[in-house]
């Protein structure tokens, strides 16, 4: 009730704002999207190609989902313009039973995500090319193919969005005096994560730690040469972190020490700029990024190639570029129009390095004798203060990586973060009616580097999908299928399939005469 209650009383405000803000001859746009889909999995999950890079709406084994969501887009036509947006997700999910320790000794204890929930829902404004958002708003990546890809690296579209502020520019916006020869684009977001829930029910209690109520931050800033010509370039920086809220650390099954951090504003100015130390010689918060460039070459009129990578780093050790050959290096196909293959991407990741196996820092040990440090063991992902980075066990960055929503032992880690593998998809049009994907991924998981197995662990992924519009039938009807399987002692064996059927279009107001 508290939630419909919510949605009426934006949905009404919004109202409001485009009677007021509105030309009356204006036709503001409403767009809708209803779609029913279900999943069926053999394994403990469903295979990770099907549910990857999807706002993690369907993880669990098997799945039965109603989205609806009703967005009013901005007017990039008018220089002051609003939107807003509403997404929510109802049905079932199947459980998954996570070890857990307690008084009584080892027992397991099931979560699923819950019944009914909020995908998006936020309120934004825009002058000229500049905008402003509060809520819970979905973003995509700047550099990889959002849906073809293994997934941007920092901030990808594979976790729920996280409620929060953020501001930054629509798109490329020109440099003033460059004559349109640089442009730059960027954003900052300071949010709340929300999933307490999750990371105490999925959390074993018996050794690691956990964090709750903390905040995230997210900032990125790139540059690009003028995209009319044929060769262009972009280059520049994301970052992101955890501050705030409080940790517990358990060891043996019983709670060795906590702590708590509140949420204070010189931690939301520190964090904006991490440089300045907390105290004990390191950055205030949790940092982690990726250095990120893109060359893009126009063949000619309809076809375009790029090459691109994502050098990742954690904690700084890794900014000076100490990590070796450890990030994402990708080659993407675009032709426009509709063809056999509209798309295609060829990708090689690699996790190794992480500036060495081993950390040491002189302010841990006092009374040493060794005059320096060592930065190096910079195990991707995880922090010894604060959680992994993920929101509701999926990863907010790449979905590669084995996310710790997967760790049916409650280890509430990234457990496989020293890999390497390869990836590849394809997208076109099988005629004038239907669309397909085919994905493709080989990994090979080496645990971490203060923590390896004696083994490594492989693993197979592959999906295949098709949309059919059938708009011919009944205008806004679209069907979908895909099947997809995860083969190898890394992720487990798993075989499944999905089925949807989707309903979408856009309500325009009438015009007053």
């Amino acid at each position: 009730m508290i939630a419909r209650h919510l949605i009426n009383r934006i949905l009404l405000t919004a109202a409001a704002i485009a009677a007021a803000v509105t030309p009356v001859a204006a036709q503001p746009r409403l767009d809708y999207d209803v779609s029913l889909s279900a999943t069926a999995s053999s394994g403990r999950f469903a295979p990770s190609l099907l549910t990857a890079l999807n706002q993690g709406k369907n993880p669990m084994k098997n799945s039965l989902l109603l989205d609806a969501s009703l967005i009013k887009p901005l007017d990039l036509g008018r220089r002051f313009s609003w939107s807003a947006g509403v997404e929510l997700l109802t049905g079932y999910d199947h459980d998954a039973d996570y070890r857990y320790y307690d008084s009584d000794g080892w027992t397991s204890r099931s979560w699923r995500p819950g019944a009914f929930r909020v995908q998006q829902l936020y309120g934004e404004l825009k002058y000229r090319s500049v905008y402003l958002y509060v809520g819970m708003m979905n973003e995509y990546s700047r550099i990889v193919d959002s849906e073809l890809s293994s997934g941007d690296l920092i901030h990808s579209a594979n976790a729920r969005a996280i409620p929060g502020v953020g501001a930054g520019f629509l798109d490329f916006q020109n440099i003033p005096f460059t004559r349109g020869w640089v442009q730059i684009e960027g954003r900052i977001m300071y949010g709340k994560m929300a999933d307490n829930d999750f990371v105490e029910r999925q959390f074993n209690h018996y050794n690691e730690h956990i964090a709750l109520s903390t905040y995230y931050v997210y900032r990125r800033c790139y540059f690009r040469t003028n995209p009319s010509q044929p060769l262009s370039v972009t280059v520049g920086m994301q970052t992101a972190g955890f501050f705030g809220g409080r940790t517990y650390w358990y060891g043996g099954g019983k709670l060795q020490r906590e702590q708590n951090r509140g949420f204070r504003f010189k931690d939301v100015c520190k964090m904006f700029f991490p440089l300045t130390g907390n105290g004990d010689e390191f950055i205030e918060g949790s940092s982690l990024g990726s250095w990120d460039f893109k060359a893009r070459w126009c063949v000619n009129a309809d076809n375009e190639v790029s090459a691109y990578f994502e050098w990742p780093w954690e904690d700084g050790s890794g900014i000076g570029r100490r990590n070796g050959w450890d990030g994402l290096w990708g080659l993407e196909y675009r032709r426009s129009g509709s063809h056999l293959v509209n798309r295609a991407v060829v990708e090689y990741i690699d996790f190794r390095n992480q500036s060495g196996p081993l950390h040491f820092a002189v302010g841990d040990h006092p009374g040493t004798t060794i005059g320096s440090d060592v930065n190096g063991g910079d195990n991707y992902f995880n922090n010894n203060t604060y959680n992994s980075y993920a929101n509701y066990g999926m990863s907010i960055g790449t979905p590669f990586l084995v996310s710790p929503l997967y760790n049916l032992d409650g280890y509430p880690a990234y457990i496989f973060n020293r890999a390497r593998g390869f990836h590849a998809a394809v997208a076109g049009d099988l005629g004038d009616k239907v669309g397909y994907t085919v994905k493709l991924s080989y990994q090979k998981g080496y645990a971490s580097g203060r923590l390896p197995f004696a083994h490594a662990r492989e693993n197979f992924s592959f999906m295949a999908g098709a949309d059919y519009d059938a708009s011919s039938i009944v205008r806004g009807l679209g069907l979908g299928c895909k099947v997809g399987l995860d083969s190898g002692r890394l992720r487990g064996d798993s075989f499944g399939a999905t089925i949807a059927i989707r309903y979408s279009g856009s309500l325009t107001k009438p015009s007053k005469k």
